[in-house]
């Protein structure tokens, strides 16, 4: 049987037979833990402090600053890791840029069950701006 279904959202429609679309199976609650972002958030903030405070971009320095970028992602990952260490896998992503005063703007669009999650951190100076992302996801 194929049935027609419409999003209210944005009025698109689609046909499937007989088993649920992959929204409705995504909207289906989840019993599966989350990974607790709370337990991380104030890693992260306290990490990058620690780690730029006083850090100077150079852009000649290129090195350096790809070292800054890997330690932060190990590290958060290794304490993604301590906090739950079966069940997730983690991706974290560290950017540091230049701080010329420009804004800026950022969007993560994802389709994934409710027991993963994103948190993010920033970190600025007079000199330097850093992202720094961590994704858990849950595997089992």
């Amino acid at each position: 049987m194929t049935q027609r279904v419409t999003s209210p959202s944005n009025g698109l429609h689609s046909a499937y037979s007989g088993s649920p679309s992959l929204a409705a199976r995504s909207a289906q609650a989840s019993p599966r833990p989350k990974f607790d972002v709370e337990q991380i958030k104030p890693y992260m903030k306290k990490l990058l402090a620690s780690t730029l405070q006083g850090a100077q971009w150079e852009a000649r320095d290129k090195q350096r600053i790809r070292g800054w970028c890997n330690e932060i992602s190990e590290r958060v990952k290794d304490r993604m890791l301590e906090v739950e260490p079966r069940g997730f896998k983690y991706i974290v992503t560290t950017q540091i840029y230049e701080n010329l005063g420009q804004g800026g703007l950022a969007s993560l669009v994802s389709h994934w069950e409710d027991s993963d999650t994103v948190t993010q951190e920033m970190y600025n100076s007079d000199s330097i701006i850093c992202v720094c992302i961590a994704y858990a996801i849950r595997t089992a």
